[in-house]
């Protein structure tokens, strides 16, 4: 949704920006039509079995330092054709209501009432989703990113071209930069195992920024096989270890599709000349008491699935960036040596102890909290319950 209002902002300032370039012969001043810089702009889905968010906003003037903002107050809720009625609780400009299940024969849509004006988008039935049958990462080459592909089960209708839209959940292995097994013991002067003294493996997550939309159209049987719907650069510290999508996969309609598909485009060229105006964008929301223009589109699915796939480093070419020995290092340590590293925070990972043989000496590496703690890294250390064991 942020990239929709980053380039819906770009088309405005460009109107006002191509004249004023070094060329022109004289000032011009963009007018424009307010309602072009305060659409109201609807971002969500109405779905099945889980909580639904709806994000209402207004596009702002090409004068105005922000992208967008938030409609507060507003009235939203789900209704359906037989009298059914979810009404949405708000958060700060996003609107949230749980729906449990959709009947496959009743109409529903999205009804929405802020500053004097009511709102709807188009009834329609919702519309059920096949399962996902894989998905997997694939690298044309050592030097490309890798693709994430994905093949849905069988359509349920394979006589009808099928449009789907993915969306993505990420939880990604992160590793601290050093380990270490052993402490100084200043009591004994010397090194002494200890074993885990900080979480060394840890976890991220994010989720996916963007959607992806595909069609079965160039397919056989309308039958969609390994669609890439994201990638992931060999370089991205997601991918070093081990990484684990969450797909979701929903059935949209046609109109849908076109309207995903607009939106990318405009987000893309984010204010080539020509690009359209945010109004010109297809929506199936209407105002019921004036003619302004509405930015979104309202989808309605039986049902969502997931589909959960893992990636392994050890698949791929990774390009990991070389990492310099940070630690601090001492080729013939003295035990002062060690009490000044102690009373400075650090922690021994190296105890190459030769004092014993002709010439030998001590040799000691010591490294920060910062550097053995992966939390530091922004990692929580729970593992993921779908985590694999090793």
């Amino acid at each position: 949704m942020m990239r929709l209002k980053k380039s819906l902002y770009a088309v405005l300032c460009l109107m006002a920006g191509v004249c004023t370039l070094s060329g022109c012969i004289e000032e011009y001043e963009a007018e424009l039509s307010s309602e072009e810089y305060n659409l109201l702009v609807v971002d969500g889905s109405i779905c099945a079995n889980q909580m639904n968010e709806f994000t209402l906003s207004r596009t702002q003037s090409i004068y105005s330092t922000d992208f967008y903002e938030l409609v507060l107050g507003a009235s939203v809720s789900v209704r359906g054709s037989d009298g059914s009625l979810h009404m949405a609780q708000e958060d700060h400009g996003r609107y949230y209501c749980w729906i449990g299940v959709l009947n496959p024969d009743v109409d529903y849509y999205l009804h929405i009432e802020t500053d004097g004006d009511v709102y709807e988008s188009d009834p329609q039935k919702p519309l059920p989703t096949e399962g996902i049958a894989d998905v997997r990462g694939a690298q044309s080459t050592p030097e490309s990113n890798i693709d994430v592909l994905v093949t849905p089960d069988v359509p349920y209708q394979s006589d009808k071209e099928n449009y789907y839209a993915w969306t993505y959940d990420e939880t990604w292995e992160v590793h601290a930069d050093y380990t270490t097994h052993i402490f100084f013991d200043i009591k004994s002067m010397k090194a002494v195992f200890k074993a885990d003294q900080f979480p060394e493996i840890g976890w991220k997550d994010a989720t996916g920024r963007t959607m992806a939309v595909g069609t079965s159209l160039s397919y056989g049987g309308q039958h969609i096989r390994q669609l890439k719907i994201y990638d992931l650069n060999p370089s991205d510290e997601r991918i070093f270890h081990k990484y684990s999508g969450l797909v979701h996969q929903r059935a949209i309609s046609k109109a849908e599709y076109e309207y995903e598909l607009a939106r990318s485009q405009a987000g893309s060229d984010m204010g080539g000349l020509f690009t359209p105006l945010p109004s010109a964008l297809p929506t199936n929301i209407s105002c019921l008491t004036s003619h302004k223009h509405v930015i979104g589109f309202v989808g309605c699915s039986l049902n969502t699935t997931d589909y959960r796939f893992f990636l392994n480093a050890k698949d791929f070419t990774i390009n990991r960036p070389q990492i310099y020995d940070r630690r601090i290092w001492f080729e013939n340590t003295t035990m002062d040596d060690c009490l000044q590293m102690v009373k400075e925070g650090k922690f021994l990972c190296e105890w190459q102890d030769r004092r014993m043989e002709p010439g030998g000496k001590l040799k000691t590496a010591w490294a920060t909290e910062f550097q053995l703690d992966v939390r530091y890294k922004g990692a929580y250390i729970e593992t993921p319950v779908f985590w694999p064991s090793e």
